[in-house]
């Protein structure tokens, strides 16, 4: 077939739109996770903030509980009527005690207890069990759960030749790992947990990597 011919007589070739090429379903590494970036990149994350819902209901509940009874009291003696026998009382012990009393010292205590756990609620971030990640996208934060490093961290030491069994704590700043090998030397069986984990823990993409503690113990064999 003939392509067309315009008004002039001359053959002119159709645009044509290039789409870029689709990744291969059969090739893995298209669709494998995203490139990790390097060590000297992030690790300004801050922590996670908890939205301390029950504390802030339970603070809410008791001033909205207090600040009616105390409504309702002055409302009454404005109104001619005595006031509530429990204020009464209690203007009365707070006249008639000491600053040193037994009781007001412990009520005071109390109150700045209470004071200071608000207080601290106020300032410290919370979700202690969330690790902060990099950041790949500037919109996007993401955060990784201890006990989830943990699992992975564990996965990753029973691959090393050697070792039995292994226990994994993740804290905010620390990994610590204790392995018990059942054949090869002892010092071995380390270097390479250290090789391993190393490279998971950057793998795990944390914006503050927690540091690596490795502890490896010999098996002990039940004499029968």
């Amino acid at each position: 077939m003939s392509e067309p011919q315009g008004s002039e007589g001359t053959t002119r070739r159709l645009p044509v739109i290039e789409r870029a090429a689709e990744p291969d379903r059969r090739d893995p590494a298209a669709y494998g996770p995203p490139p990790v970036p390097d060590a000297g990149t992030g690790g300004g994350e801050r922590r996670f903030w908890s939205a301390r819902r029950v504390p802030a209901a339970l603070v809410a509940l008791l001033l909205l509980l207090g600040a009616g009874i105390f409504l309702y009291d002055i409302v009454a003696v404005r109104a001619h009527r005595p006031a509530m026998h429990w204020r009464r009382e209690l203007s009365r012990q707070l006249a008639a005690r000491p600053l040193d009393d037994t009781w007001v010292l412990i009520g005071a205590g109390v109150a700045a207890a209470l004071g200071l756990w608000l207080i601290v609620l106020a300032a410290t971030p919370g979700l202690r069990r969330v690790l902060p990640m990099r950041r790949t996208h500037p919109d996007v934060r993401a955060g990784l759960h201890r006990d989830a490093a943990a699992m992975v961290l564990r996965d990753r030491a029973m691959e090393v030749a050697g070792v039995q069994s292994a226990r994994v704590r993740v804290k905010r700043t620390k990994a610590d790992v204790r392995a018990v090998s059942h054949f090869r030397e002892l010092d071995d069986v380390r270097d390479d947990l250290d090789v391993t984990l190393t490279e998971a823990i950057r793998g795990l993409g944390l914006a503050r990597p927690p540091a690596l503690s490795v502890h490896v113990t010999r098996t002990t064999r039940k004499k029968g």
